[in-house]
């Protein structure tokens, strides 16, 4: 398989000019707009002309340049055909999956995702559509292979699952969904750069472009990225999911967010560094961490296997501190005492977010679901920031994990 360079890939996309020879493209804030010939219309609506044949961009709703070139820029970063973004991560997702799926069809999807993901799968499509999910070990190939039935439509699974970051071998999992005529959609939030789901065999990527890609936790946004023909589909008058379901980007946002995509790849590496010196030192101290990066991760050659090695292993790691009581006491002595980070949901922000998936990000989960998923009561989440210095950020991780006694005191460690 040809190497396949996500920087290089929108490095080459951006280097165009903006509307007036700026190195910046402009924010097209028009709701509606302007066609020139009274004949062109009709024919944008029965999707015969688009701004890109002919005709002109419609309604906000439907195509707004501003969103539509950050589309452009993220199918380039992914390597797909085309992209399009949304108002949030969760609303790419539903309407990606609504797309796909009718009343009474089937998906397979990871048993270990986001809180929210799993309330739409589980809660919110069955009573309202019909449309089942089976949960299931993505690990365990066996498993997703047993899951499926003649109605399956969708295998969905995230690139590193939330919170446990057990990795999905996408190859594999695309082999199994394509064998079977499914479609294979992973939402690759947690690791964008760091593995490319597409070039691996994926259909559809998803991302919530709230998180890392981003950076700054000041705006909601979600992308799906695909093929041409799919990316069009939802936003046929007729059928399309985000047209008729209107989860529209400010394009305010949408300009906010490509100007800080040239240095995603600086700031993944850093969070990357990061992460993997603390689960390594956490590691060594017998600290119970879950991180790719580590050797004793149960998927560790997998994610070695998939990932674009530039951009090391992701920024997530996970502690387990036994129970809520000294999970909370240790995210409280974490942000209250040293100043290390923040005690909040989301992740790829410059500073340090933590929480405890299980009252949180995992809460949708009921008690059976979260220990069928492995989500222990005391798991800390923590997504690794980039301020301060590693040194200075350590000595206040070790001086948590004293007071909530994980380790021994300060003199007796490294």
């Amino acid at each position: 398989m040809k190497s396949f360079d996500p920087i290089e890939s929108l490095a080459n996309m951006r280097h165009e000019f903006g509307e007036h020879g700026g190195v910046n493209m402009s924010i097209e804030t028009s709701t509606t707009y302007t066609v020139m010939d009274p004949e062109t219309m009709p024919a944008i609506f029965q999707g015969h002309r688009g701004p890109t044949d002919g005709g002109c961009y419609l309604y906000g709703r439907h195509f707004n340049p501003t969103v539509y070139v950050l589309g452009r820029q993220l199918a380039a970063l992914e390597g797909a055909e085309a992209g399009y973004c949304t108002a949030s991560g969760m609303s790419a997702i539903s309407s990606t999956l609504l797309q796909l799926v009718s009343a009474g069809d089937h998906i397979v999807s990871a048993n270990t995702i986001y809180g929210g993901t799993f309330a739409l799968l589980k809660d919110y499509l069955p009573p309202r559509f019909g449309i089942k999910t089976t949960f299931v070990d993505m690990t365990n190939t066996a498993e997703v292979e047993q899951a499926f039935e003649n109605g399956t439509k969708v295998l969905f699974v995230e690139t590193q699952a939330n919170p446990l970051l057990a990795i999905a071998d996408i190859p594999k999992l695309a082999d199994i969904a394509h064998a079977r005529g499914a479609t294979l959609v992973v939402d690759n939030t947690f690791c964008p750069l760091v593995v490319s789901p597409l070039q691996l065999g994926a259909d559809i990527v998803v991302n919530s472009l709230t998180k890392f890609i981003n950076g700054a936790s000041d705006y909601i946004a979600g992308a799906i990225c695909g093929s041409t023909d799919f990316i069009t589909s939802l936003m046929d008058i007729h059928q399309g999911s985000v047209m008729l379901l209107g989860p529209t980007m400010d394009p305010q946002a949408a300009y906010a967010i490509s100007m800080r995509l040239p240095h995603l790849g600086l700031r993944m590496v850093e969070h990357s560094r990061r992460a993997q010196v603390f689960a390594q030192r956490l590691s060594e101290l017998s600290v119970p961490v879950i991180y790719p990066g580590i050797a004793d991760h149960p998927q560790h050659d997998v994610m070695k296997r998939i990932m674009n090695p530039d951009y090391g292993f992701g920024g997530v790691l996970c502690i387990d501190l036994g129970n809520l009581q000294r999970a909370n006491k240790f995210m409280e002595t974490l942000q209250n005492k040293d100043k290390f980070g923040f005690m909040a949901v989301s992740l790829g922000y410059f500073d340090t977010l933590m929480s405890c998936s299980a009252v949180s990000t995992s809460s949708e989960l009921s008690p059976e679901d979260l220990e069928a998923a492995g989500i222990k009561p005391g798991l800390v989440r923590m997504s690794i920031g980039y301020t301060g210095s590693v040194e200075q950020r350590w000595q206040q991780l070790r001086d948590a994990l004293q007071a909530v006694n994980m380790i021994e005191c300060q003199s007796a460690i490294m």
